[in-house]
C-alpha cells in the first residue's frame, strides 16, 4: 500500500510594487580593533642612534642584535643566524638563515630584519638573502649566547 504524497497549495499574489523595509541603524559597538600582525611588519621600528665612531656595518650588527628569535631567548646575530652584512655605499645586503626550514618565523623574520636594517641612519636600501646551505647548527653560535642558554 502506497501513500499518496500530501498536495499543498500556496497563495500567490501580484503586486507592481514591493514595500520597502528601512534599514537596520548601525551598531553603536567600538569599531572592530586591529589584529596584532595586520600591521606589524608596517610599523617601522624607532631610528636607532648611530654611536660615535661606529662605522655602518657596526649599526646594523646592533640593529641585528635587537631581534630576538621567539623560541629561543638569544638575538639572531649571536644565535649564528647571520652570515654576513654587506655594506656598499648605503646599500646593505644580509645573508642569513632560520635555525630550520619548518621554523614558525620564516615568512615574517626576513621582513622583520630589512625593517630594523632600514632604521638604520645612513642605509638607504636593504636586500635580505634567506640562505638555507649551510644548514644552521648550535656551533654556530657565539659564546654569550651559549653562556646565556647554560651550553658553556
Amino acid at each position: 500500500m502506497s501513500e499518496t504524497p500530501e498536495i499543498r497549495r500556496f497563495e500567490v499574489e501580484l503586486v507592481e510594487e514591493a514595500p520597502t523595509v528601512p534599514k537596520a541603524p548601525p551598531l553603536a559597538a567600538e569599531p572592530r580593533q586591529r589584529d596584532y600582525l595586520d600591521g606589524f611588519l608596517k610599523e617601522r621600528p624607532p631610528m636607532i642612534e648611530a654611536l660615535e665612531g661606529e662605522t655602518l656595518k657596526d649599526q646594523v650588527i646592533t640593529a641585528l642584535r635587537d631581534i630576538f628569535d621567539p623560541e629561543i631567548p638569544v638575538n639572531i646575530y649571536d644565535l649564528g643566524l647571520i652570515y654576513g652584512v654587506d655594506v656598499d655605499e648605503g646599500h646593505v645586503t644580509i645573508t642569513m638563515t632560520l635555525t630550520t626550514p619548518h621554523c614558525p618565523v620564516a615568512e615574517s623574520m626576513p621582513a622583520e630584519v630589512e625593517l630594523r636594517v632600514m632604521s638604520v641612519p645612513g642605509v638607504a636600501t636593504a636586500d635580505v638573502n634567506l640562505v638555507w646551505d649551510p644548514p644552521w647548527n648550535p656551533a654556530n653560535m657565539s659564546d654569550e649566547a651559549r653562556l646565556e642558554l647554560g651550553m658553556l
